[in-house]
């Protein structure tokens, strides 16, 4: 097991990479499975909450996901200062940067290590959760990774890493559209943007573009570490 996470697997085939980058694009731009997808993300950015509050010194009460794929992150500690405006920051960062770290192992050839690690992340999450749905959501996620991880082999642990790396990248920026949707329709009165804003006295739309932005960094970043060079794809 030791050898199986330290070392490193040869990446897919270039159009396996582009096929999975595809059908990650096709799960965030088709409403329907987005609407089921997005659970993922959800998992993620109240995930990114967590962790940063723990880093930043704050007790973490609980966390819980709906149905509806919202979320809420309860933690204690001052209700301002910077580990506030982290842990509020957290949230729509968290997705692409954690695809941007997959990307990098991916590039690496540590696609077993990635798949552990993102077991790790949600058996942490798993002791934080406080509700039934949450558990349930977590819980499948998890049990998919670890089929894979456990039981797939080469080819299908790498297809499904570079699936998963390039979803949480491509996926980063539709909840930030999103956001900002239902800000100027005044539906999301208590979104991070606009906690943001209540906590630095900086426009809520400053804080909705640097999610944007990150996500879009991202993905370029990470685009050109999971895609091969165009010398090794022929034809590209």
């Amino acid at each position: 097991m030791f050898d199986r996470l330290t070392g490193t697997q040869p990446a897919p085939p270039w159009w396996l990479v582009g096929i999975a980058g595809l059908v990650a694009l096709a799960a965030v731009a088709h409403g329907p499975t987005w609407r089921l997808a997005r659970n993922v993300v959800t998992i993620a950015h109240e995930g990114g909450h967590a962790l940063v509050a723990l880093l930043t010194g704050r007790k973490l009460d609980g966390i819980k996901l709906h149905s509806d794929t919202s979320g809420v992150t309860v933690s204690r500690g001052k209700p301002h200062g910077p580990g506030m405006v982290f842990t509020a920051m957290a949230g729509y960062l968290t997705p692409p940067l954690l695809g941007l770290l997959f990307a990098a192992l991916l590039a690496g050839g540590r696609i077993t290590l990635m798949l552990w690690f993102s077991l790790l992340l949600l058996a942490g999450m798993l002791v934080m959760i406080r509700n039934a749905y949450g558990a349930l959501s977590v819980i499948l996620t998890g049990a998919v990774v670890f089929a894979v991880s456990w039981f797939g082999g080469s080819t299908v642990q790498a297809v499904f890493g570079y699936l998963a790396a390039w979803f949480l990248l491509l996926a980063g920026a539709r909840p930030v559209v999103e956001l900002q949707r239902m800000r100027t329709r005044r539906m999301a009165p208590s979104s991070d943007a606009d906690q943001l804003a209540h906590l630095t006295g900086v426009p809520g739309l400053f804080w909705v573009t640097v999610f944007g932005l990150v996500a879009l960094l991202s993905l370029v970043a990470g685009g050109a570490l999971l895609f091969p060079d165009g010398a090794s794809t022929p034809g590209v």
